[in-house]
């Protein structure tokens, strides 16, 4: 049935001067350089007839759109300049391309002419967000000017609404519900008719703004843009604000532009939460699973839960035509490692005993729900390849009425979407049962660490750390080993055996030919050497305490850890605790290499490229022992972490970065994330494989993971936070009978020294209508995806290119949902499916993170750090951290235990009266408005008024009173919901810290470049309309 959602109006039509960032960049596809899912020619869209899915022309799927013929015309460029030219804008200062390049001429500028005030304005005015169906707008009699009327809020997401009497049903069956912007249900204001042609051309402002008289900064539509609640101007308003006031502009009284009327996440998240049912039972094939951010309990019934499996999309489009056509990737985000919350059942581990798993013969995939029993319970047919396979004689079982085996529910295999098989001997290295695994901890004990108090920290951690040893369920201690290792330019090794009254130091200075000077006390268990290793954790720091070397070596530290490993026939963990550039004389010495001068240009890409060589061999050698590493950075300059985080990076390791870490300022921080490191759930010597149902298979695998052939995921340890992004691709036509079925295997060591295999099985819907595929779409494991691709893509492509790319798939894909799936309308309109209506406000934030913005303000092992990061992240964790949480906490309800709902992320939502808590997984702010609440001040600070607090290095103090109590409980239920320790920040309203928030407030303009997220959205408009055209 013919729907309409989210309505606004042509702003999204007209060139935009001045669009916050992407001035000069996007429009023009890239040279032909293609990445991840993209990369082919793109189709033209030519409208099909009604009722008809008009099959693309053919090309790999997914791809950014290199130059087309005349499939759009003869006097019309693909994404590139319009064919009609408009007068450049007048301004003070050169126009600047995407995060400050000069423009090349060859793109079209965002910043082409000033738009036509009058026009625009009265169209804004018109428009209808949140409200199906269109409606017309109030005179100018009956409702107040400067505020926005708003319709009902949207049905939830999957409940479409009904249609209004006389709308026709769509032609392509039933589309997705959508969210539209930009009808033009009355004329507005008063006005006989559509607006006509621009009557007054005001001069220009700064950035081809027209220019307000009285005002200096003018809203980028020609009305002026309301300050916080559109109020007029704000005494504290937030550095860079629009300034508020009324527009001064001929003809009728304006409307003000309501940034309420754009799709909005956190309106999304709180209607979801209102509908959403609380208990999330796995029995349906293609269900779409409730949102990362809402509560939900999940039943296991024969699929696996989203905490470990998500699709980009739970409806895959039967033939490969489709998915080049609609242009969304099809991709699972897997975390085979999850942790399961207390209210859940954890997996059960099925032991079949010396016979091992059942399997396919033909595919070799695990025994799971979706097996079909023939032939009386004798026979199964699998449902990946087909093959019919003979039931083991001591594995048979009847069959009731149904066709089903009467044990179905008896056997985790049969029921459950996910579960545990013991492995035999079959599954182990050389068929020997695997030792368990060992931590080793190595600590640099150079001078900028010894100076800064770090070692004597670690050492004091480790003696209380080293008890809480994570160990199989049910066991009385950890079976993990511990070891030994300090250095600087030379390596020192510990024998701690606990028949020894005091610990022995061995020297290795050899550091070209590593190798490990003792094998019986270097790795031991630390209950029954407890005396021996507190001992040495004493004397480390005292031992080095007069020390003044500062050069430090890397590499062989690494190659000494595997070198132990290997002698004790064990896997295990580096625990590298470092803090400068390794520049001694050894394997693996560095240079600096940081050169400001490349960014923005085509070499940009090779400061993220690793140094190769010592690095590369050592990847490969851990790997293959199941030796993970994990890095904890204190770096006061350039370290290179592109290099030394390669191998953490590929290993399954994690980094963390302490910049000029002091104890007092970030030791809080440091020993959370250490404490966590040490405890989480862990498997070691991994190997993953994915297997899928006829007609796709698994291309592509993003993560920190190593690849040694084209199917195997092998990672030397997997914990509960790290996620592997594979992508699919046709290989034959897909059955909508029959639906689309994965298996994830994981192959690993449990700490106990067990070999497991953990499966997680998800089945999904085809279809041939791509209507069916953008009704199950989910955003944020959508943005994941882009997230890694384009992360992976920097490393071989420039950087514009990557921005362009990531533009073009958003254009096209949005253009593709309007020309086959929604119900005919004018091309003015901008219409978004609703699964995806909140995409753009992630895509442009994802254009905006420090990775992808070619600023020279940045530093670049920032933005490395930052690549490694997001490169392991789940869906969770990229969700919050490209739309980071802004708590009002001025208006929290003490008595209340529930979170307060967070607002839209925007300093137009910054008020001075107000108090806000702003994190992103990584960092967390609290933000104190000038005119904060004297009372709210006394009760979380003790001091008297805002006035009161120290301009920087204010603390949180833990008082007595209901208000204090209510944040830090806040602060605790979102730190524990996150994978790193956050600091918090305190920052006062107009203090030079403010800066540090700017850049995650994400829906306003980048700190660093990048535009706001209603330019963008006007900007991918005008993209859809050119490909429309």
């Amino acid at each position: 049935m013919s729907q309409q959602g989210y309505v606004a109006t042509p702003p999204y039509s007209q060139a935009q001067a001045g669009m916050g960032g992407y001035a000069a960049g996007f429009g023009n596809p890239p040279p032909q350089s293609h990445y991840g899912a993209y990369g082919s020619p793109t189709q033209g869209y030519s409208a099909p007839p009604p009722g008809v899915l008009k099959p693309p022309a053919s090309s790999p799927s997914g791809m950014p759109p290199p130059p087309v013929s005349s499939q759009y015309g003869t006097n019309i460029q693909q994404n590139g300049a319009h064919p009609h030219s408009f007068p450049p804008p007048v301004s003070s200062s050169p126009s600047m391309s995407p995060y400050g390049q000069p423009p090349p001429t060859a793109f079209r500028s965002m910043a082409q002419a000033p738009p036509p005030t009058q026009q625009l304005t009265n169209q804004m005015s018109a428009m209808n967000i949140a409200g199906y169906g269109q409606r017309p707008v109030q005179s100018p009699s009956n409702s107040a000017p400067a505020h926005f009327q708003t319709s009902p809020p949207p049905p939830v997401m999957g409940h479409p609404p009904l249609s209004p009497p006389g709308q026709q049903p769509s032609p392509l069956g039933s589309p997705p519900p959508m969210a539209t912007m930009g009808s033009m249900p009355a004329p507005p204001m008063g006005m006989s008719g559509p607006p006509g042609p621009v009557v007054h051309q005001p001069p220009h402002g700064p950035q081809g703004y027209p220019q307000q008289p009285g005002s200096p900064i003018a809203g980028p539509y020609g009305a002026q843009m309301a300050g916080p609640q559109g109020q007029g101007p704000q005494t504290g308003a937030f550095p860079g604000g629009f300034a508020g006031g009324p527009a001064q502009m001929a003809g009728p009284p304006q409307k003000k532009l309501d940034p309420d009327s754009i799709p909005s996440t956190t309106q999304m998240m709180r209607m979801t939460r209102l509908k959403r049912r609380q208990v999330y039972v796995t029995n349906t094939r293609g269900q779409v699973p409730p949102l990362v951010t809402s509560k939900f309990t999940v039943q296991d019934q024969g699929n696996a839960s989203p905490r470990f499996m998500r699709c980009t999309t739970y409806s895959f489009p039967c033939t490969a035509d489709l998915a080049k056509q609609c242009k969304v990737p099809l991709a699972a985000i897997i975390k085979p490692f999850a942790a399961v919350p207390k209210n859940e059942t954890p997996l059960y581990v099925v032991n079949h005993g010396e016979t091992g798993p059942i399997r396919c013969n033909r595919c070799k995939a695990y025994m799971c729900p979706y097996m079909q029993f023939i032939d009386g319970g004798r026979r199964f047919q699998c449902s990946f390849c087909s093959c019919v396979n003979e039931v083991p004689v001591h594995y048979f079982q009847h069959l009731d009425h149904m066709g089903r085996r009467m044990d179905l529910y008896e056997r985790p295999e049969l029921s459950l979407g996910s579960y545990e098989f013991a492995a035999t001997l079959d599954y182990c290295k050389n068929n020997k049962p695997p030792n368990p695994p060992a931590y080793i901890f190595m600590i640099d004990v150079s001078y900028n660490n010894i100076k800064s108090g770090l070692v004597r920290l670690i050492c004091e951690e480790l003696k209380t750390l080293l008890d809480r040893l994570p160990k199989e369920e049910g066991a009385e201690s950890s079976s993990i080993k511990v070891g030994f290792v300090t250095y600087n330019k030379i390596l020192h090794f510990y024998n701690v055996k606990s028949a020894l009254a005091q610990p022995q130091m061995m020297v290795v200075s050899d550091t070209a030919e590593m190798f490990v000077p003792l094998l019986d006390g270097f790795l031991v268990n630390f209950q029954e050497s407890r005396a021996v290793i507190n001992n040495l954790l004493d004397q480390i720091p005292d031992m080095f305490a007069d020390t003044n070397e500062s050069e430090t070596v890397f590499a062989p530290v690494i190659q000494a850890g595997l070198e132990a490993l290997k002698a004790a026939e064990c896997s295990g963990k580096l625990f590298i605790f470092h803090s400068s550039i390794p520049t001694a004389e050894a394997p693996g010495k560095l240079k600096n290499r940081d050169d400001k001068k490349l960014v923005g240009t085509e070499k940009e890409k090779t400061l993220f490229q690793p140094q190769r060589g010592v690095y590369e061999q050592l990847t490969k050698d851990c790997v293959a022992q199941g030796c993970c590493v994990d890095l904890f950075l204190f770096p006061n300059q350039y370290v290179d972490i592109a290099t030394m985080g390669d191998v953490p990076s590929h290993t399954g390791g994690s980094i963390y970065k302490y910049s000029n870490f002091q104890v007092e300022v970030n030791g809080q921080q440091f020993l959370s994330d250490l404490s966590r490191d040490v405890e989480k759930s862990i498997g070691f010597d991994a190997i993953m494989r994915v297997r899928t149902g006829t007609g796709f298979r698994a291309t592509d695998f993003f993560g920190a993971v190593y690849m040694n052939n084209t199917t195997d995921v092998e990672m030397a340890a997997v914990d509960c936070d790290k996620a592997v992004t594979v992508e699919f691709k046709h290989d034959d036509t897909l059955s909508e009978e029959s639906g689309a079925v994965m298996q994830c295997a994981l192959l690993y060591t449990t700490i106990g020294g067990q070999r497991r295999l953990r499966i997680h099985n998800l089945s999904l819907n085809c279809s041939s209508q791509l209507s069916e595929l953008y009704k199950s779409c989910e955003t944020d494991a959508l943005i994941n995806f882009f997230a890694k691709s384009a992360y992976r893509a920097m490393l071989n492509q420039p950087m514009k290119t990557v921005r362009e790319i990531l533009v073009n798939q958003t254009a096209h894909m949005l253009a593709c949902y309007r020309k086959n799936c929604a119900s005919p309308s004018a091309v003015s309109q901008l219409i978004l499916p609703d699964a995806m209506k909140v995409f753009p406000v992630y895509m442009n934030s994802l254009l905006k993170t420090p990775a992808l913005v070619s600023s020279t303000e940045l530093s670049t092992d920032d933005r490395a750090f930052h690549r490694f990061m997001v490169n392991a992240m789940g869906v969770e964790e990229t969700q919050v951290l490209l739309y980071p949480r802004l708590i009002p906490l001025h208006t929290m309800d003490v008595s209340s235990e529930s979170l307060p709902a967070a607002v839209r992320c925007s300093e137009e939502r910054l008020n001075e009266s107000g108090m806000f808590l702003l994190e992103n997984g990584l960092s967390m702010f609290l933000w104190l408005g000038q005119a904060c609440s004297p009372d709210l001040i006394q009760n979380l600070f003790n001091v008297p008024s805002f006035g009161h607090l120290p301009a920087e290095g204010t603390s949180l103090p833990v008082l007595d009173n209901a208000h204090s109590r209510k944040l830090h409980s806040i602060i605790s239920r979102i730190s524990q919901q996150r994978a790193a320790s956050m600091k918090l920040l305190i920052v006062k309203q107009k203090d030079r810290a403010e800066m540090s928030i700017r850049q995650l407030l994400v829906e306003d303009k980048g700190l660093h470049g990048g535009a706001s997220y209603m330019d963008f959205l006007c900007f991918v408009h005008r993209e859809i309309r050119q490909l429309l055209t």
